[in-house]
């Protein structure tokens, strides 16, 4: 058995969406962010074993602070607003391996 992670990088995007009027991350775009991220990391050939993983998950417990994402196995938690935010996690923290202090929470 190998000490090497499968993924060098694990991205789980909340798409939590509650019924109760508390904010969900599920209503401020993770879908499409999550879609971009993904297709994305594809075009950038970064996806697949050994690589980067994006994937969706359900509540991670802080919609109130999202939408959000983290990344494992550093544990980086994220909020973004759009699509120009999902890519400089990507290029940053992703590809370059320097987090993106400005939308760490």
């Amino acid at each position: 058995m190998s000490d090497t992670p499968y993924f060098k990088h694990h991205v789980f995007f909340c798409m939590n969406k509650r019924d109760d009027g508390r904010n969900s991350c599920g209503d401020h775009g993770a879908e499409t962010a999550q879609k971009h991220a993904k297709k994305r990391c594809k075009e950038l050939g970064i996806n697949g074993h050994g690589q980067v993983r994006i994937n969706q998950a359900g509540c991670l417990d802080r919609c109130e602070e999202g939408p959000l994402l983290v990344v494992y196995p550093e544990g980086t938690w994220y909020t973004y607003v759009d699509k120009e935010d999902i890519d400089e996690i990507i290029d940053s923290h992703l590809v370059g391996g320097k987090v993106v202090d400005r939308l760490k929470i």
